[in-house]
């Protein structure tokens, strides 16, 4: 669980951490592992999404990620399985995200040890409620494997605290509510919102929800400790533009 947010605070002294995602599989399956060591050589830390037929959180660039990736027969189990062959060594430490039904359909009891095996350490499940998260939380802990919770802007004062004591790895803390994919906006609102958390949060605090460019990042630098780019790099692989270059032009100082 530390590997997260060591990682996360290695990069704080410098600027915000990036936390980079990408769909399991996408663009093309037999390419991913190449494509997965590029985009952990350039962030700090990767997640690895699930194609999922119902991605309810995701705008319409990651269902379009996820639906090309299914097309192609990717699932969890492939994607566990090429991790594990894949002789590990990647540049960040990686998360699994996904909903909770392939894990379900996986098997709880078996999934933890294979997501060790994968070198897996972190899950993020975003339909997976704090009070419904005992078994899986539980099952993870048996691996050392992170459980991070997601915040969101509405999200009450009281609310947030519990959140943020049962998150691992780092707090999700979400710019808006809705749907991935859309500019966030950043008023003064919402980064007090982001800097009450980090100051209340055992673990550090990674904004995620429309993060596209560097002057969001720069705006970010003083209220958390990193943040999430996922529909953006999407678009960049999806256009086979080169991935690691985007990332390392999102990384600012903190000055």
């Amino acid at each position: 669980m530390n590997a997260i947010a060591d990682a996360i605070r290695r990069a704080a002294p410098e600027g915000p951490a990036i936390v980079a995602y990408l769909t399991a599989g996408y663009p093309r399956r037999e390419d991913f592992l190449a494509t997965l060591r590029e985009v952990a050589d350039a962030a700090d830390v990767v997640e690895i999404g699930v194609p999922f037929s119902d991605p309810m959180a995701d705008g319409l660039t990651i269902q379009r990620s996820s639906r090309v990736a299914l097309e192609q027969g990717v699932t969890l189990a492939w994607l566990l399985e090429a991790l594990g062959g894949s002789g590990g060594g990647f540049g960040a430490p990686l998360l699994l995200m996904s909903y909770l039904n392939p894990l379900l359909a996986f098997g709880l009891d078996a999934l933890p040890a294979a997501a060790r095996r994968a070198g897996i350490v972190g899950f993020i499940v975003p339909d997976l409620p704090l009070e419904e998260c005992d078994a899986l939380k539980s099952a993870l802990a048996r691996e050392g494997i992170a459980l991070v919770q997601f915040v969101a802007p509405t999200t009450p004062a009281a609310r947030a605290a519990r959140l943020c004591a049962a998150s691992e790895g780092f707090v999700y803390a979400l710019t808006m509510n809705g749907v991935t994919g859309r500019d966030a906006a950043l008023p003064d609102a919402t980064l007090a919102h982001l800097a009450r958390l980090k100051a209340g949060a055992r673990v550090p605090v990674c904004a995620g929800f429309g993060i596209r460019n560097a002057a969001q990042v720069q705006m970010l630098a003083a209220h958390v400790d990193g943040v999430i780019v996922g529909s953006a790099l999407v678009e960049v692989l999806e256009r086979g533009e080169d991935a690691g270059a985007f990332l390392r032009g999102l990384r600012v100082s903190r000055g």
